[in-house]
């Protein structure tokens, strides 16, 4: 009797205990998810309101800026004439440098116009490029909760450059290299003024905004992240649909350069100012590690150097769309005005790509999601060779910028889920975005290249396309190694 009494009393203890433990799991459940993110709620969305005016400021302004610029089509020959003048500058004396240099513009008078194409589109370059590196700066800065000092610095910062630059007059050559004042045919060259204040302060202030606006998301989001990221980062296609279209009517109007300029500054500015009053963190943990051990963490972790390496092999070939469609339209006796909006055509579809990639994502998982992209993007890249009337313009550019905005908006939700302590997000972000910003750089040079003085069209596409392929193999690596590993994937 004994015995049995023993083991009743033992089962009964085994009981209590195994209640109590449901109730203090049920209490430490409760705890984290009211510590956790809200996954929603009026300062959560304010805050993602205020990340997408600050993208629609940010990398959407930044190609409409130079819209001005008609993709000149400039020869092999026509650029060993450039140089071969530049060679007769440099044996002449300094007191005959100013005759013969209105010789050369004289002799050839695609010369200037070719140094003011190269020159704005440099300007142009290293903005996107400065945009994307200084996250290297930001991000980390954004893990220490710099996060309010780097917005208000970067849109001061952007708005100064955008009022510097409406001083500045239409037919201008901006040169890095000099100060000096010279005039050649009653055309004014100055150096140095818009290379500071487009391409470096704007640059540099986009910098600071671009990665901490985007990364601040996920403090107020855990389920919901992907949606949240992928709406946010959707205002950069609507700015540049809108920005090109207005400055176009501005600078070509009655308005005039200046004022149109400034017009745009101004808007630019109250809309930076509405962003930074809606954004909001959550009081971000002080990160546990430095930037170095960061670094350190991130070249032992597979996945996310095969991340890093497959973005950005597929964006070398990413931008040949972007830079060259507008071109091929225009060669192919397309009407120019109709080549003008091919791009608003393709930034309209990469609009509705990223608003529902967010709601795709929720069923088939981020990873998938992109690797479906990547893939469709490399074909359409290489269907490009069809390209020959208005049809295929559209066709083209609706179905690129409608996965390519899929690419875009995953991106960022991408490093996040790679990303097991996010008080290190700013750091992988900016580690990340480092390489992939030098895509841009090889990219253009690349594909024009091999594009030469004859148009080949089809050689162009098809390393471009071939060269994403081999990148968006590399998530398909992703994909196995999670597989194999038998890695917890069902976030990816």
């Amino acid at each position: 009797m004994s015995e049995i009494h023993n083991t009743s009393t033992t089962n009964k203890k085994e009981d209590v205990l195994e209640e109590l433990g449901r109730i203090s799991s049920l209490n430490s459940q409760t705890v984290c998810s009211e510590s956790g993110p809200p996954d929603g709620g009026f300062r959560a969305w304010r805050t993602v309101f205020g990340c997408f005016l600050m993208q629609f400021c940010g990398f959407g302004l930044v190609q409409a800026l130079f819209v001005r610029d008609m993709f000149q089509p400039i020869t092999l020959e026509q650029i060993h004439i450039v140089f071969w003048s530049l060679s007769r500058l440099l044996h002449t004396n300094l007191s005959d440098q100013l005759p013969a240099i209105y010789n050369i513009v004289s002799e050839y008078a695609f010369t200037l116009q070719f140094l003011v194409s190269v020159g704005v589109r440099w300007i142009g370059a290293l903005t996107s490029f400065l945009t994307v590196n200084v996250t290297l700066i930001s991000g980390p800065l954004y893990d220490r909760g710099w996060f309010y000092r780097l917005m208000i610095v970067g849109s001061l910062l952007q708005s100064l450059s955008l009022f510097a630059l409406s001083f500045a007059k239409p037919g201008q050559l901006y040169l890095v290299s000099s100060t000096t004042n010279l005039i050649v045919d009653g055309l004014l060259i100055r150096g140095d003024q818009a290379f500071m204040f487009q391409g470096v302060l704007a640059g540099f202030g986009m910098g600071l905004t671009y990665a901490p606006s985007i990364a601040v998301v996920s403090q107020h989001f855990s389920r919901r992240r992907t949606l949240a990221m992928s709406l946010a980062t959707s205002g950069t296609p609507l700015g540049s649909m809108i920005h090109p279209i207005m400055l176009n009517y501005l600078l070509n109007g009655t308005v005039g350069f200046a004022r149109g300029v400034r017009a745009s500054a101004g808007f630019v500015s109250a809309l930076l100012l509405i962003s930074c009053l809606f954004m909001r963190t959550r009081e971000p943990p002080v990160p546990t590690a430095g930037y170095t051990v960061v670094v350190q963490k991130c070249s032992r972790e597979v996945l996310f150097i095969l991340m890093t390496f497959g973005s950005t092999l597929f964006q070398i070939g990413f931008f040949y769309p972007l830079f060259y469609m507008q071109l091929d339209s225009i060669k192919h006796d397309i009407d120019i005005k109709f080549s003008f909006y091919s791009l608003v055509i393709m930034n309209a579809a990469c609009f509705l790509g990223r608003c529902t990639t967010g709601i795709i994502a929720a069923y088939t998982g981020v990873l998938n999601l992109t690797i479906a992209s990547t893939i469709a993007c490399s074909a359409i890249i290489i269907s490009m060779i069809a390209l020959s009337d208005v049809a295929s313009v559209v066709v083209l550019g609706v179905a690129y910028g409608y996965f390519s905005g899929f690419f875009t908006a995953l991106v960022v939700p991408l490093v996040t889920v790679l990303t097991p302590d996010l008080s290190e997000l700013g750091a992988r972000m900016g580690i990340c975005f480092a390489f992939t910003s030098f895509s841009g750089l090889l990219g253009g040079p690349i594909s024009g290249a091999l594009l030469g003085s004859q148009y080949r069209w089809w050689i162009a596409s098809l390393f471009s396309g071939l060269i994403s392929l081999v990148g968006s193999s590399m998530f398909v690596v992703m994909r196995l190694v999670i597989y194999r590993r038998r890695i917890d994937g069902n976030h990816l």
